[in-house]
């Protein structure tokens, strides 16, 4: 009874912060954190632990999950390389850097405790900055990347406290021990991530009823992450592929109504989860503090405060000194993209004039041909999208941590850690500090660089350029439609042009917005949405095609399978309505 009503009370608070951070222009994650520590000083409020596991193994797989289906595959591929700088090599450089600081400073700390709590420290927690920049309108590609660098640094992360933690019991720090380690557990978690996810999408496309699809959804992050950490492999990477492979391949394998639910249960299960972590963070302070006044004899509270606000001005400067090789990087390999296309291109110009007298040369050119048209399409979205000196400050400036510092700090063993309610509190003070302090000034920051973020006008124009298209495709099902629907009558010219105009009303919609800133029988209805989802389909399959060709920005692809999922929901009739 207790609990239910603790759980009642947090969702009203969730709510309520959520409701007026948008008034206030301040993140939610921000309020979130310091109406917790305001909570737990009132009186008759009791101490809050919330044990480790219940969030590294119950809140953090659905967390992820739901961050990596909604993050298009064409972007993270595009920017794969930038988010494996960031999220893998910055956060060890990161971890090692801080752990000999704090090594240094704390004589009792063993090398490897010191490099367990770098890495406790080291993963940014994206979801403050990408809310910021959401509401700001901050370029696409920086979300891309801020959103990248959360899903697959906290694997990186809980993989190298995994190995700091195991040495500092027994010792002895393996540097060899260590990578084997990492490799071990990305290898194993990507092959079960992608099991999971196949073997799941599969099952799905084959339920038709909501609720057990539903319920296969929810629990698809555990299916990917209890056998990868049976098997000593990193789950919550295993939980990101499945994420992603899910995500991609929904377009294809889900009807639109399973599509449009998955946003929904989704979006409100990662709204909670999220925020109700950034919640107890902050009902967390008075608890560690006490633990540390408890301790004081070890090291006093105002030391460890000292060495926590030490830390996180080591990290800031860490991930800024990091940015400038990786901005000056992105503009080399932009030009050697750009290099590279051309010779490409000038090689296709040559075997064109080449005959192609057997079937595998045909079908070699249209490989290169494809190939050829992802990287042309990939160039024009780095230039279009490029980052700059302003957009690395800004990358440098999102280092937030968050909800993988609050449970992994807790992890750290009683018996081997040294200054263990001190190191926990230095966690916390570095997730506090960077969330309030970098998430608070985050949007003046923006707005003092000039980054200007996505372009509506363009988004329109570029919105109805491939409704052009896609229409265009879906239309030529109209030239036979009664093989279509299999119809064995001519079907009524005027049910035809009903939904042709169809398409040319919803593709001239697009262009005005742009220019303004049960009976059995085949009734007419019957027929018309018969030869209009037949329409769509054709339609979406020359989506599909877009997206496989990188040829329009992710986010209008987004939005146009939306609409073409809006209207498969409107023509499709109820289940069991045949």
């Amino acid at each position: 009874m207790e609990l239910g009503v603790y759980a009642v009370l947090g969702i009203a608070v969730i709510v309520a912060v959520a409701y007026f951070s948008k008034r206030l222009g301040v993140a939610a994650p921000i309020i979130l954190v310091i109406v917790g520590v305001g909570i737990s000083y009132l009186p008759g409020v009791p101490e809050v632990e919330v044990p480790h596991e219940w969030i590294l193994d119950g809140l953090l797989p659905p967390i992820l999950y739901a961050a990596a289906i909604s993050v298009p595959v064409g972007d993270f591929r595009r920017n794969f390389r930038t988010i494996t700088s960031l999220s893998v090599v910055l956060v060890i450089v990161t971890a090692f850097g801080t752990g000999f600081l704090l090594f240094t400073l704390l004589p009792d700390l063993n090398l490897a405790a010191a490099i367990a709590l770098g890495a406790i420290i080291s993963p940014p927690d994206a979801v403050a900055a990408t809310s910021v920049g959401r509401r700001l309108g901050l370029p696409p590609r920086l979300l891309t990347v801020l959103e990248g660098e959360g899903l697959v640094n906290d694997a990186t992360a809980l993989v190298l406290l995994r190995s700091a933690t195991a040495a500092a019991a027994s010792g002895l720090l393996s540097p060899w021990e260590t990578v084997w380690d990492f490799f071990f557990a990305v290898i194993v978690a990507v092959a079960v991530g992608l099991v999971a996810g196949f073997v799941t999408v599969f099952v799905r496309s084959k339920l038709n009823d909501p609720v057990l699809d539903t319920a296969i959804s929810i629990a698809v992050p555990f299916i990917a992450f209890m056998p990868t950490e049976a098997l000593g492999a990193s789950g919550v990477l295993a939980v990101v592929v499945a994420g992603l492979y899910t995500g991609h391949a929904s377009s294809t394998a889900f009807s639109a109504q399973a599509r449009i639910s998955d946003r929904i249960n989704w979006r409100t299960i990662q709204f909670l989860l999220e925020n109700s972590v950034f919640l107890l963070i902050g009902l967390e302070i008075r608890t560690l503090i006490e633990h540390v006044n408890e301790d004081s004899g070890i090291l006093d509270l105002g030391t460890t405060v000292a060495l926590g606000l030490l830390a996180t001005l080591a990290l800031v400067v860490l991930r800024f000194l990091w940015m400038g090789p990786l901005v000056l990087g992105l503009r080399l390999r932009a030009q050697h993209a750009e290099k590279t296309t051309l010779r490409q291109w000038l090689a296709l110009q040559y075997f064109s004039q080449t005959p192609k007298r057997w079937r595998w040369q045909a079908k070699r050119w249209q490989r290169a041909e494809r190939a050829y048209d992802r990287r042309r399409f990939d160039l024009e979205q780095m230039r279009r999208e490029e980052i700059d000196w302003r957009g690395g400050v800004v990358l440098s400036w999102s280092g937030m941590r968050g909800v993988v510092t609050l449970a992994a700090a807790q992890s750290l063993p009683e018996s081997s850690t040294p200054y263990r309610s001190q190191l926990i509190l230095i966690a916390f003070i570095v997730a506090v500090v960077t969330l309030v302090v970098q998430g608070g000034t985050l949007p003046a920051l923006i707005r003092l660089l000039g980054i200007q973020g996505i372009d509506t006008s363009e988004d329109r124009r570029e919105l109805a350029t491939l409704l052009d298209e896609i229409s265009f495709a879906g239309l030529t099902v109209l030239e036979d439609p009664e093989e279509v629907i299999g119809a064995t009558e001519r079907v009524d010219p005027d049910v035809i042009e009903r939904v042709r105009q169809s398409s040319f009303l919803r593709a001239e919609s697009a262009w005005e917005r742009s220019r303004e800133a049960d009976s059995a029988a085949e009734t007419p209805h019957r027929v018309y949405r018969q030869l209009r989802l037949a329409v769509v389909d054709a339609e979406r399959e020359k989506l599909l095609d877009a997206r496989r060709r990188g040829a329009y920005p992710s986010r209008i692809l987004s939005q146009a399978q939306a609409m073409l999922d809006a209207e498969e929901t409107r023509l499709r009739p109820p289940r069991g309505d045949h």
